[in-house]
């Protein structure tokens, strides 16, 4: 099954805006914007919902409403409704593992903590959706509280920074849809390792 859905996750509301838990919400913001698509409001899902065009392949975007823990309260349903298998579903989200810049994409797994994951793997039925890991760095300090973290602002150079990275990450949903999962995360995950060095 080819993906139908991209389900970027975040918090709503303007004081989440530019906090790095929130990256999914910006990535798919990104895609509707580069689309000319615009978001609304469908409260049977608690969800925003845009519908873009990628290389001829109709892609539905979701912004779940429900605060990030229970993001699984909006996907699930939503395909359920659809009748779509969860390997219809690409999820962009935050990464502490990976630092800031830097995007990864993996199929199925845990949720490595991450409870907007948690909440998915909750509702949708099945763990074989792709995931798409924008990096957002570690803690600044080991006793600070992990909430804190995610939950702050980015600085102005860590925004420049993903602008800049900001069409690679486009590049990278948009393989998902036309090439599948496995090709996407070939192309993307190895080019990240070559910047790496490993």
């Amino acid at each position: 099954m080819s993906i139908a859905v991209i389900a970027g996750l975040g918090n709503p509301g303007s004081e989440y805006v530019r906090t790095r838990h929130n990256l999914g919400f910006w990535l798919v913001d990104a895609l509707a914007r580069e689309s000319s698509a615009t978001f609304r409001t469908e409260s049977r899902f608690q969800a925003d919902v845009a519908r873009v065009e990628i290389s001829g392949r109709a892609v539905w975007l979701l912004k779940p409403q429900t605060f990030m823990n229970d993001s699984g309260a909006a996907v699930g349903p939503f395909l359920h409704f659809h009748k779509l298998p969860t390997s219809a579903l690409a999820v962009a989200h935050d990464d502490i593992t990976l630092p800031l810049g830097r995007v990864k994409i993996t199929v199925k797994g845990s949720a490595g903590g991450h409870h907007g994951i948690e909440g998915l793997l909750a509702h949708v039925g099945g763990t074989d959706f792709a995931r798409v890991k924008l990096g957002i760095g570690s803690k600044a300090h080991p006793e600070m509280n992990l909430a804190d973290h995610v939950l702050s602002r980015l600085l102005p150079d860590e925004e420049a920074l993903l602008a800049a990275r900001l069409p690679d990450f486009l590049t990278a949903l948009r393989l998902l849809v036309t090439e599948g999962p496995a090709a996407a995360m070939n192309k993307v995950n190895a080019v990240k390792k070559l910047e790496s060095g490993s």
